[in-house]
This record gives structure tokens, C-alpha cells and sequence, in this order.
């Protein structure tokens, strides 16, 4: 691991080592225990008096639901998202059960926990994760056709990286996240 002076010495490795690759190695697969893993952590996520307001579409390179999602990837994504051992569609629940509420406004924030969970769940495991939202939207909802009150939010590529992790990662710094939000706008 590369020292990083903006890192505290606490940061735990598998949030300080994890980058989202541009290029993942073909011929790694994701295989049913490793799958079965990463859905496993995102199950395990924290929500909002727990709905779980969280779903997925996943599909491994040869299989029908792959091939269904590749043909919506933009071209900027196309380039290296289908070569990841597992691309996955994240759905959201905003559709509240049971209540007169129309719209959860934490179904998407609850989503991103479920996220960041397989996202730590596959860096354990050796692999690494792509969120992106490079697509056509409007052309995977047509066919995947979720159920009314789930809409897709995004996607992500897991598998083997191919490569190492860039040098110089950069981040805005702790003093900015606290005080960008108060901040005089220019």
C-alpha cells in the first residue's frame, strides 16, 4: 500500500485500497460463492426503518441476463464494463408499502448503503467494483420492465481489475467536506 499523507493511519485497508478500475481482466469470473457473497452483504445493509428498498439484475459474461444489459452500456462504459466478471443493475423501492407516502426520499440513499457494502464485501474478496451510470436508461428499463414503484438508479461492474490502481489518488480534503456546504458560493 501506497502512504497517502491526507490518510490517517487508522483508515482501514479495504476502504484506503479501493479504486474503481477502467479495465478488468476477461477471463476472472465471478463465480455462484462469490456472487452469492456479494448479494449477501448488500442484504446486510442498513435501511430506513428496514425496508430494504434495494434490488438488483445481475448477469455474468455468457449468460442471458449479460447480454441483456450490454447492449445499453453508453460507449464510454462499453469499453471496459463488459469485460468485469459480473455487471449488476441496482434498483430502488420509492414506493413506501403500506403508508399514504408516495415517494420514500431514503430509498436511494438506502440503496447506496447496500452498494457501498458489496462494494467493501467484493475489495475483501479481491475484487474490485465500478458503480457508473453510463447507459440508456430509459432503453434497460424498457427491457427489464421492473415492477411499478421500483426504478433503476444505476450499475455496477465487479471482477478482477486488470492493472494497478492509479498513483495519486485525489480527494477533497476533510476541512473542505465540512465546510463546502457553508461555503459563499462564487
Amino acid at each position: 500500500m501506497r502512504p497517502d499523507p491526507e490518510q490517517p493511519g487508522g483508515l482501514h485497508p479495504l476502504l484506503a485500497e479501493r479504486f474503481s478500475p477502467y479495465r478488468f481482466d476477461p477471463s476472472a469470473a465471478v463465480d455462484d460463492r462469490a456472487l452469492g457473497l456479494l448479494l449477501e452483504a448488500a442484504r446486510w445493509a442498513p435501511s430506513a426503518g428496514n425496508s430494504q428498498p434495494w434490488g438488483f439484475f445481475a448477469g455474468r459474461p455468457g449468460e442471458p441476463e449479460h447480454e441483456r444489459m450490454v447492449p445499453y452500456l453508453a460507449p464510454s462504459s462499453a469499453q471496459w464494463a463488459r469485460d468485469a466478471g459480473l455487471l449488476v443493475v441496482t434498483l430502488a423501492r420509492r414506493h413506501v408499502d403500506d403508508t399514504e407516502l408516495q415517494y420514500s426520499e431514503f430509498a436511494d440513499y438506502d440503496l447506496g448503503q447496500a452498494m457501498a457494502h458489496m462494494t467493501v464485501q467484493a475489495q475483501a474478496m479481491g475484487l474490485a467494483a465500478h458503480q457508473f451510470r453510463a447507459f440508456d436508461m430509459e432503453g434497460l428499463t424498457k427491457e427489464l420492465d421492473p415492477n411499478p414503484g421500483w426504478v433503476i438508479v444505476s450499475m455496477i461492474a465487479l471482477g478482477r481489475a486488470a492493472g494497478e490502481p492509479p498513483v495519486g489518488r485525489e480527494r477533497r480534503s476533510v476541512a473542505d467536506l465540512l465546510s463546502a456546504p457553508w461555503a459563499p458560493s462564487a
